[in-house]
Formats: C-alpha cells, sequence, structure tokens
C-alpha cells in the first residue's frame, strides 16, 4: 500500500517535469515520445546531439534520455560533455547493444539507468521514477533567489526560507516566472513574453510586461530578473 502511495507520487512529481529525449531512428522516436507525454507533460524529442545541445541551451531539462548510437556526436560522448558542465541531471542511456565497452563506458557518466532497446515502457517508467527520486533526493527542484526566497518548482510555491512563509503569486506572475524559469538559459526578448504570457494582443502590451515584471520583481528580487537593454529579459538563477 505504501508502495502504491509513494509511486503514485512519483508520477505526480514527473507529470511537472521536462524530459529531453534523443533518438535518431523516426519511428521509435514517434512511438516512445507518444508514452512518454503520457508519464509528462512537457517532453523535447531531437534527432541528433546538435540539436540537443540546443535546446539544452534554451530551455530548462530535468532528465535526459538518449540513444547511444546518434549520427555524428554518439550518445556517451554527449553525456560526457554533459557532465562537464552538470554532475546531477538524471540521464538514462539507451542501446540496442549490451557490449561489455559500451557498459563500461556507461558506468563512468554517473547514470540513473542504461537500458537496452526494444524498449520495455515498465522498465522505462521505473527508470524515470528513479530519475524523480533522484531529482527530489538532491532537491534540484528548489530555486534559490536572493534574501532566503526560494521557488519548488514541483508545487508552485514561492516562500521565504528563513521564516518559511509562503509568498502568494497572482496566476500572471506564476506564469512569469515559469516561463522565465523554463527558458533560463537565454535572453527571453519583450515580444515573446507577451505573446506568452496574454492569450489576448490586445491585453499584451508593454506596460502590462513593464508592470508584471515589477511585481515578480519585488517579490523574488529585483536583481533577479536581469534587463538586457533592447534586447529581453533573463532570470538569474
Amino acid at each position: 500500500m505504501a508502495e502504491n502511495h509513494e509511486n503514485q507520487n512519483l508520477s505526480n512529481i514527473l507529470k511537472k517535469l521536462t524530459i529531453l529525449y534523443i533518438e535518431d531512428e523516426q519511428n521509435i522516436r514517434e512511438n516512445v515520445k507518444k508514452v512518454l507525454l503520457l508519464l509528462c507533460e512537457n517532453v523535447f524529442d531531437v534527432e541528433s546531439v546538435n540539436d540537443a545541445k540546443s535546446i539544452l541551451e534554451n530551455n530548462r531539462i530535468d532528465i535526459i534520455i538518449s540513444d547511444i548510437n546518434l549520427p555524428g556526436e554518439n550518445g556517451l560522448d554527449f553525456i560526457e560533455s554533459i557532465r562537464t558542465v552538470d554532475k546531477i541531471i538524471p540521464v538514462i542511456l539507451l542501446s540496442a547493444y549490451t557490449d561489455t565497452k559500451y557498459l563500461l563506458a556507461a558506468t563512468k557518466l554517473k547514470l540513473i539507468d542504461y537500458l537496452t532497446k526494444p524498449i520495455d515502457f515498465k522498465i522505462l517508467n521505473n527508470a524515470l521514477h528513479k530519475c524523480v527520486q533522484d531529482i527530489v533526493d538532491s532537491s534540484r527542484y528548489i530555486i534559490s533567489f536572493s534574501k532566503k526566497i526560494q521557488y519548488n518548482v514541483l508545487y508552485k510555491k514561492l516562500y521565504d526560507s528563513q521564516s518559511e512563509i509562503e509568498i502568494t503569486l497572482t496566476a500572471k506572475e506564476l506564469e512569469l516566472l515559469d516561463y522565465l524559469i523554463l527558458h533560463s538559459n537565454r535572453i527571453v526578448s519583450q515580444d515573446e513574453l507577451k505573446n506568452n504570457i496574454w492569450k489576448d494582443s490586445f491585453d499584451a502590451t508593454d506596460s502590462a510586461l513593464k508592470n508584471l515584471l515589477n511585481k515578480l520583481r519585488k517579490k523574488i528580487g529585483k536583481e533577479s530578473i536581469i534587463n538586457i537593454s533592447g534586447v529581453g529579459y533573463r532570470l538569474d538563477i
């Protein structure tokens, strides 16, 4: 009973995370993505390491799933390069081979799991639950701002970590914060923010955006949202 509750909790958290999935075989990629979307709301699927690097530069990624045999740079080399800048992001490697040299190389990359193809989706789900547990254990889902203000990405709660008092966010402030976090690796233009935060273009004015940014800055710290003059905004995390 307790195990079922724990699995359900991990599944609920998984739904809120973002997965980057790399597979060069289109049929496999499309089929696996369909399954991943049943488990997780946000999935980026690409066919090459170059495409994967572009996604990582522009989006916040929580879990990486990568095939080993890819055109150009292979999955092992790609994850090795990831580990030079991010030691803890959960990674699942996929391969059609159980060759000892692959397994030996993979063990050095601090993987959550190494799965052989064709993929058993129950085993994949279990591996994803391990990823979630790893994220929870490392508090990777907590983003810290200045003055001890923290944001829980999973539960979408902003709070003062010293007093443990929750700071209320309006729906629009929450949308803006989540969007800036998702794209925290790059500068986001004013037009992009207006187009994604407001459904009605009539409401998406420069003054409305400026007002919203100022309100959010008061809650997370003025210096946490950097204004790049004439270009846009970037979240400093």
